[in-house]
Order: C-alpha cells, then sequence, then structure tokens
C-alpha cells in the first residue's frame, strides 16, 4: 500500500519485506527510513497459519524530492502504484513456483521449509541435505532439544516427511521422494525394524510357522518388506486396516499362524 512518499509490504521476513519495498521504490536502504509493523511469525507446529511480517518504507526528505511523482510521467506513476497494490503475498509464491523448476528449486523451498519450522519450534541446528542411488532426497536435521521435532513414537517426523514431499513436488514433473531424519531417530528406528524383520524370519525358518508383527505405519511395512524380499523360503503379506495394520511373516509354503509376543 503506498500513502505519499511510503509503501507498506508484506514478506517471509522483516529483511525480505525491507528488500522487496526498496525495489519497488528503486532507491537504496540509506535513503528510507523503516519502521516495523508487525514481525511476523511462524504459526503452529509444522508451519502452518504463518503470518508474514509487514514494514512501512519511506522516502527520506531528499530522496522523496529525487522521486517527486511531478517530475513522471502520470500514467507511469499510476501504473507502478496499481502494481503494488495488486501485489499478494500468494501470488509471488506462485510465480516463484511456475518460474524456477527442477530438483535444485525443489531442494531449496524443502530446505527453506525446515528452516522456517524448526527455527519457528526452537530448533537451531545443521540442516544437511544428499542424494542417494535411488536419487531420493534425504533431508537430516541434527541439533539440540530436537525431540519436539520427533514426536511420540515419532508421529511429528512423519508429518514433518509428508510435508517435505508435498512442498518438493511443486517443483518437480515427475514424483521426488524427501525422506526426513532428525537427530538420527529415522536411523535407529530403520535398523531396530530390519533387525526385527530378520530375527523373525530367522525364527519362522526354525519353526514352520507364520508370524504376526505388531501394527506398523507404512513406511515401516515397506521396509520390512525391502528387508526379506530377498530372504530365501520367506514371503511377507499385510493384514488388517490402519491403524492395525500389521505384516505377517510366513514360510513359502504357509502353515499356522502365531503372534509375535508369543513367539
Amino acid at each position: 500500500m503506498v500513502r505519499n512518499n511510503s509503501i507498506e509490504m508484506s514478506g517471509r521476513t522483516v529483511d525480505i519485506a525491507v528488500d522487496k519495498a526498496l525495489e519497488k521504490l528503486k532507491v537504496r536502504q540509506n535513503e528510507v527510513e523503516v519502521e516495523i509493523l508487525d514481525e511476523g511469525e511462524v504459526g503452529g507446529l509444522l508451519g502452518f497459519g504463518r503470518r508474514p511480517a509487514l514494514v512501512r518504507v519511506s522516502l527520506k526528505a531528499a530522496a522523496a524530492a529525487d522521486n517527486d511523482p511531478a517530475d513522471c510521467d502520470d500514467d507511469e506513476a499510476d501504473s507502478e502504484e496499481a502494481d503494488i497494490l495488486e501485489f499478494d503475498e500468494t501470488d509471488r509464491d506462485e510465480a516463484d513456483a511456475s518460474s524456477e523448476r527442477g530438483f535444485a528449486a525443489a531442494e531449496n523451498a524443502v530446505l527453506d521449509y525446515f528452516q522456517d519450522v524448526l527455527s519457528g519450534i526452537g530448533i537451531h541446528g545443521r540442516i544437511d541435505s544428499y542424494v542417494d542411488g535411488e536419487g531420493s532426497l534425504h533431508i537430516d536435521v541434527s541439533g539440540s532439544d530436537s525431540g519436539a521435532a520427533i514426536g511420540r513414537h515419532g508421529e511429528t517426523l512423519e508429518a514433518l516427511q509428508y510435508l517435505a514431499n508435498v512442498v518438493a513436488n511443486k517443483y518437480v514433473d515427475d514424483y521426488l521422494r524427501v525422506v526426513v531424519d532428525v537427530a538420527g531417530y529415522r536411523k535407529r528406528s530403520e535398523e531396530r525394524i530390519q533387525d526385527l524383520a530378520n530375527r523373525t524370519a530367522d525364527k519362522v525358518m526354525a519353526s514352520g510357522r507364520e508370524i504376526k508383527l505388531k501394527p506398523m505405519n507404512p513406511a515401516e511395512r515397506r521396509l520390512v518388506h525391502m528387508c526379506l524380499r530377498e530372504y530365501p523360503g520367506i514371503v511377507t503379506y499385510s493384514e488388517g486396516r490402519d491403524p492395525r495394520r500389521h505384516i505377517v511373516v510366513a514360510p513359502s509354503d504357509g502353515v499356522e499362524v502365531i503372534d509375535d509376543k508369543k513367539a
């Protein structure tokens, strides 16, 4: 919004809002006075409800004289003001998404998302990214007090991973899988599940009986299936409905079913 020689502008952070205002006014920072109307915040545990920062940037006296609208063509001034009044943060996000696409854009968007979310819940640490042999993008977060990003039984971590996939896949045409780990929690969990899968398969082969594993989420079930798909003489399949859906580990010919708690 433009008033005389000042402009109000919103952005993801105060600095971004100020930079956008300077660009619109076509001046340098030493030529303006900045008033922070709202510092903004990241709302909600997972970054939903973000309130953008809002600033008012006003030209100093000398700069205002140099930018006197009387020296400009009326049509050009009206056009500039119309552009500012019609600007919307949503339009900016959509424009960015359409103009910058591809893996690099997706990776940068996910990293920006995590930086905002983690700082919003008080986690200050390091965010690393890499691509594995299957082309999946991995995001590893390390830092103190990271429990809030893991949650009970990893539920918050799974939600973060889901949202990371949503963010990343706005920028690519082919599906990009994003795997998120916080403080090594996922790695330890996967090692535990793989160990359970192998021990269960050993028991099945020794006893000749099927064993039902405890209910698992889809990612955990997928890991068990992948772990045992090359195990000779063993088949795995899922039964039941979420949240009680579980895996059955059975010999190839199959026999009676027993519960893993009694195995």
